[in-house]
């Protein structure tokens, strides 16, 4: 990860010189073909990276390339179930999602190894994984849900507005008091994300609050939309990004999807549709289109929502 996004500082760069472990460095975390080059070389066996890096194994690595690999962590974006598919059944290395802000120091949930019994392989376990979530809080840091429009509880199984608790928590924004206490209430910190805690304390995402658009009065959230999008064009996780959906203001419903892509020749109105034809709900399915060169990106392998917002405002 690059060395000013807040895992790889603490991470890829302080822990290894604390505990004494040889790290490797390349300059560009997007040329997947030498760093697979780099792994197989140096026999690295921890790989850290956001989906949006690690889909570059994906069409660059071969799978002689990951065989020291013990362990790959995602983090800083959602995992798709199928990116995470894809990635076993290319290169034999199962990816471990966590989750993290940069005001949690940064990581607050990760899932880990199951454990291996020494004798009876029967032996009941408790789960250190589960597919599809972030995992569990690390030690010392509570969680809370709320409605994320007025801020009152819920219960932790049902999707709402995370709230995190304990040391790992920041102190505030630099010289922004009215920033810091929007998000700081007491010594719970409000992330911004939306999502649900299962009967065994694992975390799932559901996605950004930013990510979500309030249309008639429902909840949609973009990333589920996307997903259907990427299922009828037919596009699969070894594919770079080439769309987004975005949220843009509408007078009669309150906002309105548009969808950004780099497909010159798609047929958007047959593309809705289909959608609609699959049994998409019709607020779901974005209203507008706009062609673009490229998904605007940031540097830590996240989407440009700022940049996406800019273009989307122009469809």
């Amino acid at each position: 990860l690059p060395l000013f996004h807040s895992f790889g500082c603490t991470v890829t760069t302080l822990f290894p010189l604390i505990e004494g472990y040889t790290t490797v460095t390349y300059p560009s975390p997007i040329d997947s073909s030498r760093l697979a080059n780099l792994i197989e070389k140096h026999r690295v066996t921890l790989v850290l990276g956001t989906p949006t890096f690690l889909r570059g194994y994906l069409r660059k690595a071969k799978p002689e390339q990951f065989a020291s690999v013990k362990l790959v962590v995602a983090g800083a974006e959602e995992l798709p179930p199928s990116m995470a598919e894809s990635f076993q059944d290319k290169l034999g290395k199962e990816i471990l999602e966590g989750y993290g802000l940069t005001e949690t120091s940064p990581v607050s949930n990760v899932n880990i190894p199951d454990p291996t019994p020494d004798t009876d392989p029967n032996i009941p376990t408790i789960p250190a994984q589960r597919r599809g979530s972030v995992g569990q809080l690390l030690p010392g840091v509570a969680a809370r849900i709320t409605d994320p429009d007025t801020d009152m509880p819920l219960p932790l199984h049902q999707a709402g507005m995370i709230w995190l608790r304990g040391p790992n928590i920041f102190k505030g924004y630099l010289n922004q008091p009215e920033k810091s206490a929007e998000v700081l209430q007491g010594r719970w910190f409000k992330t911004g994300d939306i999502g649900r805690v299962d009967e065994d304390g694992f975390l799932y995402i559901e996605g950004r609050l930013s990510r979500f658009s309030k249309i008639g009065g429902e909840m949609v959230p973009h990333e589920t939309v996307e997903a259907y999008l990427n299922n009828a064009l037919r596009l699969t996780e070894d594919d770079e990004r080439k769309l987004v959906v975005m949220g843009v203001p509408d007078q009669a419903k309150g906002e309105t999807l548009v969808l950004l892509t780099t497909d010159h020749d798609l047929e958007f109105d047959a593309l809705r549709k289909h959608l609609i034809g699959e049994g998409v709900p019709q607020l779901w399915v974005p209203r507008k289109s706009k062609i673009v060169e490229a998904i605007p990106m940031l540097a830590s392998g996240k989407l440009d929502l700022k940049a996406c917002q800019e273009l989307a405002s122009q469809a």
